[in-house]
């Protein structure tokens, strides 16, 4: 005799088994682990096909400045009547497409930030178990995705592309230059008569070299200059750094192990919220089990009508404004909120209060 049949409602659990603990819920659905783990999947390709399209055109634009260098170089040297001007033209074109390169780089680096992250912290921590995710890296990519942010500055994404590629052109142009002023239309008998040919137009020779010594030492400040930056993300770089060498001095703290080389280069913004309410305990119960976080009363009293009232304070990041906005309204829809940003919170859920 076949057994009966029993429907259960959808996301019960069967006998001797524990119910799936929801990973996010939203007006009454709940979204299990393992939709949780697919959408994440289908996230990280979305990332990963947008940091290769941006990789693409990082490699377009360097294809620019090389085909550019070699049409200049050709028509420079082909033809001995030719000005060596187009030369100077080509390295001011040259620097446009670097600028452009360093834009485009800043995209990329945004992009490869989130995987990084998701690399690291998510993918990283299912296969050694005795990693954990950073307990901010969730906090600091939804951040990341609410308020994009560009984890490098222009001048380290100009410098390292120049360093990267483009010292090599500028070095080709220059030596080229020198090399067209020298030998064409015949080679120079004096140092005078070099400088003399270094004129373009009314600007005479040995201002125009003048220029191109200032430039090209620019050029090399910014490259060496930016060398100390903070390395961004998208560098094939590993995820902790080594402990540090140095002995330390008596007294002083010993190192506490690996380092994470991945930490957000900024704070996360974090913010202070007063609650004026009438319903502070309600309220406050609701922020606690919405959204976890502690809540102190504090009395007041409204100078306009007189009436007793609580002042909740509330420490919380960007990315919880709105739930708290939303919990707060569950319970007194008459409640006066104000959100201010604070320069730091230090204790449990935000940074650690001791110095490591």
């Amino acid at each position: 005799m076949a057994a009966e049949k029993k429907s259960k409602p959808k996301g019960t659990a069967s006998a001797g088994q524990e119910p799936e603990e929801p990973v996010w819920t939203y007006r009454g659905y709940h979204l299990k682990t393992s939709e949780f783990v697919t959408a994440m999947v289908h996230f990280f390709r979305a990332e990963i096909q947008r940091a290769n399209v941006w990789r693409q055109r990082l490699d377009t634009t360097t294809n620019w400045a090389v085909v550019s260098t070699g049409a200049a170089l050709s028509i420079a040297f082909s033809q001995p009547t030719v000005h060596h001007g187009v030369i100077i033209l080509n390295t001011l074109l040259i620097t446009w497409f670097l600028y452009m390169e360093a834009r485009r780089y800043r995209y990329y680096e945004l992009w490869s930030y989130r995987i990084r992250l998701m690399e690291t912290d998510f993918y990283a921590a299912m296969l050694v178990p005795p990693f954990h995710p950073s307990p901010e890296w969730a906090e600091s990519l939804a951040e990341n995705l609410l308020m994009p942010k560009f984890p490098i500055s222009m001048w380290e994404a100009f410098g390292r592309r120049l360093r990267r590629n483009y010292l090599w052109i500028y070095g080709i142009l220059g030596a080229s230059w020198l090399a067209k002023s020298y030998l064409f239309p015949q080679p120079a008998v004096s140092l005078a008569e070099f400088i003399q040919r270094g004129s373009v137009g009314p600007i005479p020779g040995h201002l125009m070299l003048t220029l191109g010594a200032i430039y090209y030492s620019f050029l090399f400040l910014v490259a060496i200059g930016t060398i100390g930056m903070t390395q961004a993300t998208g560098e094939v770089l590993p995820r902790f750094g080594e402990e540090t060498a140095s002995i330390p001095l008596a007294g002083s703290a010993k190192p506490k192990g690996l380092r994470a080389w991945l930490a957000p280069r900024h704070h996360r913004k974090q913010l202070l919220a007063h609650i004026i309410t009438t319903k502070a305990e309600a309220v406050a119960q609701r922020i606690l089990n919405d959204l976890g976080r502690g809540v102190t009363a504090v009395s007041g009293k409204g100078m306009y009508t007189g009436a007793d009232r609580f002042i909740l304070m509330c420490a919380l990041t960007v990315t919880e404004v709105h739930n708290l906005k939303a919990a707060v309204a569950k319970e007194d829809p008459q409640a006066f909120v104000i959100v201010s940003p604070a320069q730091e919170v230090l204790g449990r859920g935000f940074n650690p209060l001791a110095e490591e």
